[in-house]
Formats: C-alpha cells, structure tokens, sequence
C-alpha cells in the first residue's frame, strides 16, 4: 500500500493505524476509533494496520466477527498521488500554434509530446515556444524561415484556400511581405538568396506583385484581409503551380500567424527524465530543487504516458491523513508517516518526538490501554457501540491490562470494562481466558519473528534502542527455545543498528518476567536485576509492563552513562543514531 487509498475508497480516506508489529491494542483501539468516528457521522475513516497479525489477534477478530484491518506497508506519498491524469499532448506534427492555443487554455508551461500511440517522445515548453517568435536582427534570414507545410498555415490562420499544390508535405518555406514597389520588392528578396519554390508571399490588393510572384513560381501566395481574388489571378496560380490562400487577417497579423504554423519538431526537447508513477514524492523534490526542470512526464514500463507532475503539484498538501493510536512516536508509525498528515493521536504512552505542521487532536491519558480512552470517548458523548465493538474494546484493554493485573491498569479501566462487559454480553473473565490460551508466539513463530511481534524502536541521549515484549503461559516454551531467541535478538540488533535489543518474556500466571539485553557491554553490566544461567538473561519479578516499569528502567540507565561520560562518542554511536 502506498499512499492511494484502496480501489473503491474516496480519495479522502483517513486510516487510523497503530503501531509497527502490533499488538491486540493496537489493532483494536485502530477498529473502535474508526466506528467511533462512523458512530458521530464523520465520513471517509478506516481502521488499519502496519504489521502482521498474531494468534492472539487472530482470536478476537474472530470472536467478534471483525476483519483484520487495511494493511498499510508505506504511506510515502507517490508520484501517482499527486500527478495529474487527465493529460494534455500533442504529437510531433503539432504547429507552435496548436501548442500554444492548448498552453494558454491549461494554464501550463511544458507540454507532452506523444506518438502516435501515446508514447513519450520529448517535451515543449512556453519558453522554447517563446524562442520562435522572438526577432533575432543579426539572422534576419532566420526570422522569416517556419518549417510546416500548406495544410498547417491554412489551418492557422482559418484561410480560405483557393488552390493548394501538395500541401500536405512539410517543408523550409521563407516569409516575405509584398508591401513595397515591385521594383524593390524583387531586388531585396535575390539579395537575400531566398529561392521562388520556397518563398510564401504575403500582400494586399497588389495586383502587380501578385501576378509578379506567381509569374516567378513561388510556393505560395497569401492574399490578405479577406480581399476578393480576381479570376485572372486564379487561373494564373493553377496555370504556374503556385497555391492561392485568403487570409482573413491583415498583413502584420497574417505575417506573424503564419510562423505559428511551424511544426514543433525542432524545438521538442527529446532527451527527457520521466518518472515511475512509484516513485516517492520526496525523491521527486530532490530532483526539482536540484535542476531547472519545472514538469515530468509519468509513463507506464513501456513508455506511455499516464500522467505528468509539476513543480507545483509536489507541493500540495499529501493526500493521505492519519490518526494514529497506541503510539505517538514516528520511530513506531508505519514508514512515510513523516512525510504525510497526521491529523489525531490518541494514546496512553510517554511522549514522543512527533512534531506536526498545525495544530492536532491529541488525547494522551495514564490508562492501561487505548481501547479504555476510546471507549471513554463513546460513553461521554453518548454513544453506544455495537457488542462486537464493545467486544474488541474489551479485547483491547484485557489484552494491555492483563484483566486489571498489570501495574499500568486503573479504576477508569476497571470502570469502562464492566460497561463494555455489559453491551458486548461477554464477562471479562471468559473472554480473558479466551485471549491468553490462544496460542504460544513462541511455538507459532520462528525466533526471528518472535522477537519482532510486538517491537518498539525508542530513542534516548540521541540513541536507538528497541524492546520487545511476548506474553506466555508460564516460562516453559521460552527455555525450550532460548538460545535460537537469544541469538535473534543480538541480529535483531545487528540489522536495526540499534544501542541494544532487549525481549521481555512475560509469565501472564505469575506476572514476572525474563529479559533479554544484547548490546553495549557497559549498559548491560549496569542492570542490577539478577542473572539466569548466562547469554544476557535476568530474572524481572514482578515486571509486566515494558511501558511503565521496564522503559523508565532502561532510559534511566542510558541518561546515568550519558552523566557519567560513558556513553559511545559521535563517531563511535553513529550506527546507533537516528538516520535522517
């Protein structure tokens, strides 16, 4: 997924996404605000995901008859997002003419060039065009030269062609005006070396100078300002060869139409960058910011074009619109969220580094779970959720509370459990057992996935850490497979260059847990918890929650080297510190 919304959504679709690897927190709190949302009449919200789902989830989706939500892999805004689609082109045998009429129409400065199957051949810009009409005294020979052909100066100047000979054929042709005596007309044009079969003479009622003209076969006559032709004139042009063309302008307007016939094909600018309608907006502002180029043709892997962008168009506001819940941190949000507008938070966490470009909605209380803020918000504006909400609701805040046992937990959790309770029809009790005997992480997960179920990448004194957290019925799967973990929790940390990785197995029964630390040597011979065996494992009685007990433990570890000086320098943490 990138950041179009799904095929059959409106374009304003705002996902309301948790955190990376998600937790049944995340996943329900994602679902419950979206029908919130619905529930007060406001449109265009749905529930999304940014991770795999996990047995535990698997459960009470099914419980309670819930899809698993949209999955969101990165919502860096594309080219495809913002480029326009309905495109304007012209093919190769355009006039400057035609260029221009569709220029001024559009309001645009590069126009796409086409084949005839929609290919992509070159661009014109106003600026090129622009180059055509601009008089350049010291080649005044060139002032005069347009390179087009009969049918396409009749066209522009909406003539009345009289006769035509081979005027489909595009050729060099030279513009004079016949305004003066014959006498001097004719010496000025051999001064200039301009050849009869190539010269296209413009002029009035001069009778002499037409019939001189056409005596001397030039390629064209235009008489000008709609004047009548006489039929000694007529017949002479038929008789010579010569095409016979009215203009319905005078001789100035007419002079400078004509050179608007000129076919564009020596002012395309071939050698074009295109772009992929993947590639990331942000990669795009690099190329604009670094060049003068101003617009890019979009084309398919066969070069048609779909769609073109401009400078202008990468400036707009993203399409995409985020609530993000169960998190308030970018470290933790689905890649590209950065780059796209974050319109709501809700939360129970500890304050993030989440900076936005206006003012948000940010609800962030000291509960033991989201779904318990949520379901505050349905029961203070009046609402009553659906059971199979209240249902995930309840999931939710069981799930992160471990049914009220955990510290994080509160009477406000307490309170809106029995509420939801009674609308989902589901006592607390059964649907707890439900959630914690659904399945071992451990036994359903190879290591490597084990300890990316519920992931969390955090930041402190400028360095990346992550922690990691599964919940089990007793310790017995863990040791079975204890060193496979232990060794991917240290690649974990390896291939996320991270200070130091840690999993915290947490025993749901006796409400303790084991940690594992692979990282900093200094860091890890600071933590005062007692050792298990060997391979970085401590015993944690009495720890639960990785957000209030065991993070505030290992940030102030951090904080108590950077005061002691201990701490890796610049150069030597640069692996460890966010990359920009």
């Amino acid at each position: 997924m990138t950041a179009s919304a799904p095929s059959g959504l409106p374009g304003q679709t705002t996902f309301v996404v948790g955190h990376k690897n998600p937790d049944a927190d995340a996943i329900c709190s994602a679902i419950a605000y979206a029908a919130y949302k619905e529930a007060r009449g406001e449109k265009g919200f749905m529930a999304a995901r940014c991770g795999n789902s996990n047995a535990r989830i698997d459960t009470i989706l099914a419980r309670f008859r819930q899809p698993l939500p949209y999955y969101l892999t990165d919502v860096s805004p594309r080219v495809r997002d913002m480029m326009a689609t309905e495109v304007i082109s012209v093919s190769e045998t355009a006039t400057c003419a035609e260029a221009l009429e569709i220029i001024d129409r559009h309001h645009i400065r590069v126009l796409p060039v086409t084949s005839a199957d929609r290919v992509v051949v070159g661009v014109v810009s106003l600026s090129a065009l622009g180059g055509v009409f601009i008089p350049r005294v010291s080649d005044p020979r060139t002032m005069r030269q347009v390179t087009t052909s009969l049918a396409h100066i009749t066209r522009a100047l909406h003539a009345r062609p009289l006769h035509l000979v081979g005027e489909e054929k595009i050729e060099q042709l030279f513009v004079r005006l016949g305004t003066m005596d014959i006498r001097s007309f004719w010496s000025v044009s051999i001064r200039e070396s301009i050849p009869a079969s190539q010269a296209i003479i413009i002029v009035g009622d001069r009778r002499d100078i037409q019939h001189r003209a056409i005596e001397l076969g030039i390629r064209a006559l235009v008489i000008t300002s709609d004047l009548a032709v006489d039929d000694d004139t007529l017949a002479l042009a038929r008789a010579k060869g010569v095409s016979l063309i009215v203009s319905p302008y005078d001789s100035a307007t007419t002079s400078w139409v004509v050179r608007t016939a000129s076919t564009i094909e020596h002012i395309i600018e071939r050698d074009v960058a295109t772009l992929s309608a993947d590639t990331r907006i942000a990669d795009v502002r690099k190329k604009f910011s670094s060049g003068t180029i101003h617009a890019y043709p979009v084309t398919s892997d066969n070069g048609t074009l779909i769609g073109f962008l401009t400078k202008t168009d990468v400036l707009k506001p993203p399409p995409v619109r985020l609530v993000l819940v169960d998190h308030n941190e970018l470290t933790q949000a689905v890649p590209g969220a950065e780059e796209v507008t974050i319109v709501e938070i809700i939360d129970h966490h500890r304050l993030g580094a989440v900076q936005t470009a206006q003012p948000i909605l940010f609800i962030n209380e000291p509960v033991g779970s989201t779904c318990t803020i949520v379901a505050d918000l349905f029961r203070r504006d009046g609402l009553q959720p659906s059971p199979s909400i209240a249902g995930i609701m309840m999931s939710g805040l069981i799930s992160d509370t471990l049914h009220l046992n955990g510290p994080t937990a509160t009477g406000k959790d307490a309170i809106l459990l029995a509420w939801l309770s009674e609308i989902a029809g589901v006592a607390s009790k059964q649907l707890a057992d439900e959630i914690f005997n659904s399945g071992s992480v451990i036994l359903a997960s190879p290591p490597e996935k084990v300890v990316r179920s519920d992931f969390k990448i955090y930041e402190e004194e400028g360095l990346r850490f992550a922690v990691s957290q599964v919940e089990e019925l007793g310790f017995g799967n863990f040791w079975q497979h204890a060193k496979p973990i232990t060794e991917a929790v240290a690649d974990l940390r390896e291939d996320e260059r991270l200070f130091f990785a840690a999993l915290l197995i947490t025993d749901i029964n006796t409400q303790n847990s084991l940690l594992i630390v692979k990282g900093d040597p200094e860091l890890i011979r600071r933590i005062t918890y007692p050792h298990v065996e060997q391979n970085e494992i401590f015993d944690l009685p009495g720890i639960v929650s990785r957000k209030k007990q065991l993070i505030p433990y290992l940030t102030g570890l951090v904080k108590e080297m950077a005061a002691e000086g201990v701490l890796p320098t610049s150069r030597s943490a640069a692996p460890f510190r966010k990359r920009r």
